[in-house]
């Protein structure tokens, strides 16, 4: 009698033979016991030994059309077009979580089969998010997403979910996604899902990073405002900001916008609680990477939380009358002004009415801070962007920061 593990062939034959001789056991016996046993030891030396992969996707697929007499044409609603039918059948295009959810609902082909996984099972559908609407060509350019041969936009919900993924999972696409709209400087005509993605992009580059310094909320007072705009005195100033705010535990991420996403910042936060800035450099002036720097950085110390992980800015809405009242926006620009250049210093600035280069260059000396910051206040509370235009600092800011495919944002 065989009582142990079946280890080799032989034991297995002998087993089988044993078996043979016990399949008319009666129940209750020692022998049906024994032939019990037996099944169970040799079932699990089968599994180890001979496993049974699971059938082919494609193999079931086919399989599946001749129980039901179908032909290609009516494969057409679960693949495709005809021509992506008879690709897919002849091994020569993989098939997409759209087509796999589409041949289990239709077709009752087990997720399994189709994912090629015992117990597997679909990620959960996102009935109201249109993957192809994401700017799927432009990611790919960009090296956002993960490189695959033929159409980028093939597959579209696959690259996505791995995209969202790194940025933090589905409860970070949820802050993203859901937030649009309801806070921030927000452009009527943004596209939300490219602004999604350029949000997502900004927090996949933080969490890839992490900084060596936790940042601790309340910790950003006034005088960190100041600090920040003197910084802005010197030629390398914008990255003297961005090491700054990283000793602070912020993250200053800069990756270009979008087509249609109308933006200049945001403030995020990661779930771990580590705010960032994003910046985009649409307008490479020194006068608006400064103010917007500072705009951010007042969002993230008086407005970010728990239930407010987002705020997006279109700071070309700043006084518009498209603008809506927003207390929170307002207070960020008073903290970036004051920050910027002390109330006081400004009220009593001596660059009241006719403005020349001179002046600003003059104040920007006693104050030590670029010109750009004087010039681009002056042109906002005049409403004049003719004048003073060489002192904003146009082209000086997107040359602090590389960008290249394999990182394909500014600043890393």
């Amino acid at each position: 009698m065989i009582n142990r593990l079946i280890k080799t062939e032989e034991d297995y034959d002998k087993a089988l033979s044993r078996i043979e001789d016990l399949m008319d056991a009666a129940a209750g016996t020692p022998e049906m016991d024994e032939l019990e046993l037996l099944t169970a030891l040799v079932e699990m030396y089968e599994t180890k030994h001979f496993p049974i992969n699971p059938p082919n996707p494609i193999e079931a697929i086919k399989f599946r059309m001749e129980q039901l007499g179908l032909t290609q044409k009516d494969m057409v609603p679960y693949l495709g077009s005809k021509s992506k039918v008879s690709e897919v059948l002849h091994g020569k295009r993989p098939l997409t979580l759209a087509m796999m959810r589409a041949l289990n609902r239709g077709l009752g082909i087990s997720a399994e089969v189709l994912l090629k996984e015992p117990g597997a099972t679909f990620p959960e559908d996102m009935r109201d998010m249109d993957w192809t609407r994401f700017p799927i060509v432009e990611m790919a350019k960009r090296c956002w997403l993960s490189k695959k041969a033929g159409d980028p936009t093939e597959a579209a919900e696959e690259r996505m979910r791995d995209f969202i993924a790194r940025a933090g999972g589905p409860e970070t696409l949820s802050a993203v996604f859901l937030r649009q709209g309801k806070g921030g400087r927000y452009n009527a005509k943004t596209d939300p899902y490219a602004l999604t993605a350029w949000c997502l992009r900004v927090l996949t580059l933080a969490r890839e990073n992490p900084l060596p310094v936790k940042y601790l909320r309340g910790s950003i007072k006034p005088a960190i405002f100041q600090d920040i705009a003197r910084l802005s005195y010197f030629e390398n100033g914008p990255l003297l900001a961005k090491e700054y705010l990283e000793k602070q535990g912020i993250h200053l991420i800069v990756v270009s916008h979008l087509p249609k996403t109308y933006l200049d910042g945001a403030a995020l936060l990661l779930p771990d609680g580590t705010p960032v800035i994003g910046l985009t450099l649409r307008h490479d002036r020194l006068d608006n990477f400064w103010f917007c720097l500072l705009h951010e950085l007042g969002h993230v110390a008086k407005h970010l939380s728990a239930s407010d992980r987002i705020i997006v800015d279109d700071l070309d809405l700043r006084g518009h009358d498209v603008e809506t009242e927003d207390k929170t926006e307002k207070e960020a620009d008073e903290m970036a002004k004051a920050g910027l250049i002390p109330n006081n210093v400004w009220e009593k600035r001596p660059t009241v009415g006719v403005v020349t280069p001179d002046a600003v260059r003059k104040l920007s000396e006693e104050l030590k801070i670029h010109p750009a910051l004087i010039a681009g206040r002056i042109r906002y509370e005049q409403q004049n962007y003719r004048i003073l235009s060489k002192q904003v600092g146009s082209g000086q800011v997107r040359k602090h920061f590389v960008e290249t495919c394999r990182e394909a944002a500014f600043g890393l």
